[in-house]
């Protein structure tokens, strides 16, 4: 009833006294004596694991009720919500039994699993799982190497954020721990309703562990179709993997981690997993140690590109000595590097300084407007650099002498040649990353459209191999 007192009056009629029924969490204090907690709501009973009611769940059913959709009794004397869960006196047997249990979200949920024939249901009471609950499900399944864990959320952000909560957790079970999402974002109750009880039995088999649902939601956030991208990802995703307690679990997941980053150096995350694995053992299980930063090596890429805090540019790295060398003939020789020159894109130059350079030549209309007034072309590049580190750079490279005695067309179609083929084989390196993603089961029209783009640029690569500057 929606009245303020009819519960607190019936049970004062059965011999309880008001201090009881406000310890109990049925009644609360009110101005003028104990009111109902539980005003217009439909309540469930919640018994512990020896059946006992301990506490009432409550949900409102009248529009004018301003309170939340679902009130659960608080804690008491005998009651603690993070150390009980809902279904667990019908569900313990069934439990044992089969070595399995099915986590869902809230009480109408277990009902629809019960009437469907899944009778290992179980759900918390208000409260996120947690170690207490890990507790009360591993007496039971008897730390069963075989015994699995099926947990049931939402398929909206706050159901996802549910189940990267039960996998900080997950090494807590000696389980198996996996995660169901029902279509179109039902939960059981929704969709016992709509489709049946065969729809509910078909959900709760498990597909999908726990641990590929909580490194999926982690790579999502990152643009894996760069080197910058998968390098994130990647230090926020291995520290993940390091918990695995199985090393040999923990070896299987990062080879799988490798493929949906699209890294195709396995072992290097292989061996990045490991190395946070054995931090956390000599911290003596504080858990890996945080990121100080993204590993050296740059993934699918060329090498790492210096940055301020990096190591110095150095001319015995083959890459940075030709895209000098091509800066050079596009400030000083303009006329032998034009108008091949001028389609190429910042990110043909892997080092940081050099790109800014490029973008200061086509800020300044292009090498090839270099050609009649060399003089003049200078000193708008210059003027075109954003800063006086970027303006040293040019004034640099406009004066340092080309490592070449004879400097021709056939030269300077070399180093054309040699940064757009390093460019390309980039690419091609970081579409075979995509490739390596999709192939895991990608749209089908995507993967298409990958394969098409990795042909395309591989007969690109063996035409510059083959014809040179002709190809360019």
């Amino acid at each position: 009833p929606q009245g303020w007192d009819h519960l607190t009056r019936h049970l004062r009629g059965k011999g309880f006294t008001d201090k009881e029924l406000v310890l109990s969490g049925l009644a609360q204090e009110g101005r003028r004596g104990p009111i109902d907690r539980f005003r217009g709501r439909l309540m469930w009973p919640i018994r512990d694991i020896g059946g006992d009611v301990v506490g009432f769940g409550a949900r409102k059913l009248y529009e004018s009720d301003n309170g939340p959709k679902y009130l659960n009794t608080p804690d008491t004397a005998i009651y603690r919500k993070s150390q009980v869960l809902y279904g667990i006196d019908l569900a313990k047997k069934d439990i044992a039994k089969s070595s399995r249990a099915v986590v869902v979200e809230g009480y109408t949920d277990v009902m629809a699993c019960h009437l469907a024939g899944i009778t290992t249901a179980i759900a918390t009471c208000g409260t996120a799982f947690g170690g207490d609950h890990i507790k009360i499900l591993r007496r039971l399944l008897m730390d069963n190497g075989s015994a699995r864990v099926i947990f049931t959320f939402d398929g909206d952000a706050a159901g996802q954020k549910a189940a990267l909560r039960a996998f900080e957790d997950d090494q807590k079970f000696a389980a198996e721990t996996y995660i169901a999402i029902a279509p179109d974002g039902m939960d059981p109750c929704e969709l016992r309703l709509a489709k049946g009880d065969e729809a509910v039995a078909d959900l709760v088999e498990p597909r999908t562990p726990l641990f590929e649902f909580a490194l999926r939601q982690i790579v999502l956030r990152y643009d894996l179709e760069t080197p910058a991208g998968r390098a994130a990802a990647l230090d926020e995703a291995a520290p993940v993997v390091a918990r695995i307690k199985n090393s040999g679990a923990q070896h299987e997941v990062a080879v799988q981690l490798a493929g949906m980053l699209g890294i195709l150096d396995t072992q290097f995350v292989v061996k990045r997993v490991a190395q946070l694995a054995r931090w956390a053992r000599d911290r003596g299980g504080a858990g890996p140690a945080p990121a100080t930063g993204r590993p050296q090596q740059t993934y699918a890429a060329g090498p790492q590109a210096p940055t301020g805090g990096g190591p110095a540019l150095t001319l015995r790295n083959p890459v940075f000595a030709t895209e000098r060398e091509l800066l050079k003939l596009a400030l000083q020789r303009p006329e032998l590097v034009s108008p091949a020159f001028d389609a190429y894109g910042m990110d043909e130059f892997t080092a940081p300084p050099y790109a800014a350079v490029r973008q200061a030549v086509m800020d300044a209309g292009g090498a090839d407007s270099g050609v009649q007034d060399p003089q003049e072309y200078l000193i708008r590049v210059r003027d075109a650099a954003p800063d006086d580190a970027v303006r040293a750079m040019v004034t640099e490279l406009a004066v340092e002498a080309i490592l070449r005695k004879t400097v021709d067309e056939t030269y300077a179609g070399d180093q054309l040649v040699m940064v757009r083929r390093r460019a390309v084989d980039r690419r091609i390196r970081d579409v075979q990353g995509s490739l390596s993603r999709l192939s895991a089961g990608g749209d089908p029209a995507q993967l298409a459209a990958v394969q098409n783009e990795l042909w395309v640029l591989q007969q690109y690569g063996q035409a510059l191999r083959e014809r040179g500057a002709e190809a360019l």
